[in-house]
């Protein structure tokens, strides 16, 4: 009888995994024609019917993709939540967005999710890719790590894929585009150099650009983000307080490179209140390109980052290496320098 076959019939007659049933009942494209053809056509033989109570039912019991979000307060991450939630929507998966604390490591995070959520697959936004091959492996599901920064040697893996920018050739690039302004007295707002995450990437970036022009590294002009609980280490917050202690200190620059768009806007509040002028005084470029950027004064000069490409492309492949239909990959995407009125050339 119709009624008695299930998906997961379908799924064995096909010789694929149920996923990729639900993939070709729903026309999605990270499918095969030959496997959709071959699909609907055993469900037409069979005179399969969906059970959507039973469907709703898989999809509160076994179907999770986890999203883990290593500082989820910064709002570069806003827009890639929304895009991942949409596709993961147009499958039988239900999301689950868990926060990783600055100090937590988010692979024993995942780990706990694994049991508790018998989770299919997980998604890393943020974080570091710095973990033992050991512990990845425990894991135990597929995972994607998406925006998480990464050394080269890290891109080899065949058992996890990446979706990132290069770090370091994006970060040398708007220090590249300061310098060729004339500005070599250029301050940085950068993530500790014992921090393995983006922040140490972007912070090597800008030291290969000043190695590129003969510039000599000036210690005083790094200023390191405050890293803890209390603060969030990418905030406006943070920005602004590592700023004030950079004023205080009496190192003259000329521009300041903050190493995301929201310790930018923090740092220019706080240059404000000191009564220096944005660009007349102190240029100031941030990174990762954030709507809100466009939207401050005087407007932000930035490094963005495709985030919407980056986001669709994470959730694509996640989905292709559950079904069987892509293998691991790891994917970089290259950046866009938006020039603004926060910074000018000087001579």
């Amino acid at each position: 009888m119709a009624d008695e076959i299930t998906i997961k019939d379908i799924a064995r007659r096909c010789g694929v995994g149920v996923s990729t049933v639900s993939r070709a009942m729903n026309n999605r494209s990270d499918i095969s024609k030959k496997t959709r053809e071959k699909v609907l056509r055993v469900i037409e033989e069979t005179g399969f019917v969906p059970n959507n109570s039973a469907r709703n039912l898989k999809r509160i019991g076994s179907q999770n993709i986890a999203i883990l979000i290593k500082g989820i307060s910064n709002p570069f991450f806003t827009d890639m939540i929304n895009i991942l939630e949409a596709e993961i929507k147009k499958t039988e998966f239900v999301m689950t967005l868990h926060r990783v604390a600055s100090r937590e490591n988010e692979v024993d995070v995942a780990l706990e999710l694994v049991k508790e959520k018998r989770l299919q697959g997980i998604i890393f936004l943020g974080g570091e890719f710095s973990h033992s091959e050991e512990k990845l492996n425990m894991l135990g599901v597929p995972f994607v790590f998406s925006t998480a920064g990464a050394e080269p040697e890290f891109l080899n893996e065949k058992n996890y894929s990446s979706i990132s920018v290069d770090d370091v050739a994006e970060s040398c690039k708007i220090v590249n585009y300061l310098i060729g302004n004339g500005h070599q007295r250029i301050a940085i707002l950068a993530a500790q150099e014992e921090d393995t995450s983006v922040g140490n990437l972007r912070l090597k970036g800008y030291k290969k650009a000043l190695k590129q022009h003969d510039i000599p590294v000036d210690e005083d002009l790094i200023c390191s983000l405050h890293a803890g609980e209390e603060v969030e280490q990418f905030s406006m917050e943070n920005g602004y307080v590592v700023t004030k202690e950079l004023l205080a200190r009496g190192t003259k620059f000329t521009a300041l490179y903050a190493i995301s768009d929201t310790l930018a806007i923090g740092a220019m509040r706080a240059l404000h209140e000191q009564g220096i002028r944005i660009p007349e005084d102190v240029s100031v470029a941030g990174y990762d390109g954030l709507p809100l950027g466009d939207y401050v004064t005087p407007r932000l000069t930035t490094l963005r980052q495709p985030t919407g490409l980056m986001a669709r492309e994470t959730a694509s492949l996640l989905f292709g290496i559950l079904s069987g239909q892509k293998n691991h990959q790891h994917l970089v995407y290259p950046g866009e320098l938006i020039i603004r009125e926060s910074t000018r050339a000087i001579r």
